[in-house]
């Protein structure tokens, strides 16, 4: 009889994968990492039995917190990527010719090297662009510091529990705010609303103080289950009302072959269905 990985992370409702071959189990008093292989999604990476990301459908999730923002500024030189320390993000913004540095800040090096050796297929070698700044220390610490001058500000963070519920917070956002040059986007992960309306609403309350432009976007990624994922949108400039002809131009300019994004997508993600937009002050 197979074993299977069960999540539970919502409390009614679950969701299972099959483990087909287990690569890594580290089980400790404060967590259990594991990477197993599934024949539908390839590796699987699971914290505490909760789905972080898999071969299979990471490019959805990838893709859609890079290349909407990137697309929609049209201008993109210098990014910021808080966490990620997987890779993919990293390797989608990199797949932009124009984009001149990416600063990539993960609080863990270990998670780097971890993804290196057990994930390789997700960063496919954007480790070693040499665009590319890896940054060891705390996002919200970096953020407060930092400069700035950020066309785009991803933040790829986990759920708002442990290490990664300061990226949530009103005193992040208006530090991410004040990272970005002029113009600039900031995008989140911002969880299925559906499940978890707090974190998307609370993420809009603060973005509708600190932007003039402010909601979400919405993609469905298959093993972050419960309906359509959740990004935060914030800028002070007008690149959402970037038109599909101009997307498109860009698009096709861009030499990009993703496996889910496309203009029409990228403009048809900000229509939110009823339940959403009333998440959103």
């Amino acid at each position: 009889m197979s074993e299977w990985s069960t999540e539970t992370l919502h409390a009614d409702y679950a969701q299972s994968l099959r483990i087909e071959r287990l690569l890594y189990d580290s089980e400790t008093e404060h967590q259990r990492l594991r990477v197993f292989e599934n024949p539908t999604f390839g590796r699987v990476l699971t914290l505490d039995d909760v789905v972080q990301t898999t071969e299979g459908d990471n490019a959805i999730y990838h893709e859609m917190l890079t290349h909407v923002p990137i697309l929609a500024h049209g201008a993109v030189r210098r990014v910021c990527i808080v966490g990620g320390g997987d890779g993919g993000m990293a390797r989608e913004v990199l797949k932009h010719a124009g984009i001149q540095h990416v600063t990539m800040v993960e609080i863990d090096a270990g998670v780097v090297e971890f993804s290196k050796q057990y994930l390789p297929n997700l960063s496919q070698g954007a480790f070693d662009d040499p665009r590319l700044e890896l940054v060891i220390a705390d996002g919200a610490e970096f953020m407060k510091a930092t400069d700035g001058g950020f066309d785009v500000v991803i933040v790829d963070s986990t759920d708002p529990v442990g290490p990664g519920e300061v990226l949530f917070t009103d005193t992040f956002y208006g530090h991410a705010k004040r990272a970005l040059a002029e113009g600039g986007i900031l995008v989140t992960q911002n969880g299925v609303p559906f499940l978890q309306g707090d974190e998307l609403a609370n993420t809009m309350r603060a973005f509708k103080a600190l932007f003039a432009d402010a909601t979400c976007y919405l993609a469905t990624i298959p093993t972050y289950a419960g309906g359509p994922m959740a990004f935060g949108w914030g800028t002070d400039g007008d690149a959402r009302a970037t038109p599909l002809d101009v997307l498109a131009g860009r698009f096709s300019a861009s030499g990009l072959s993703p496996f889910y994004y496309t203009p029409a997508v990228h403009q048809a993600a900000f229509a939110l269905p009823g339940y959403v937009q009333r998440l959103i002050p």
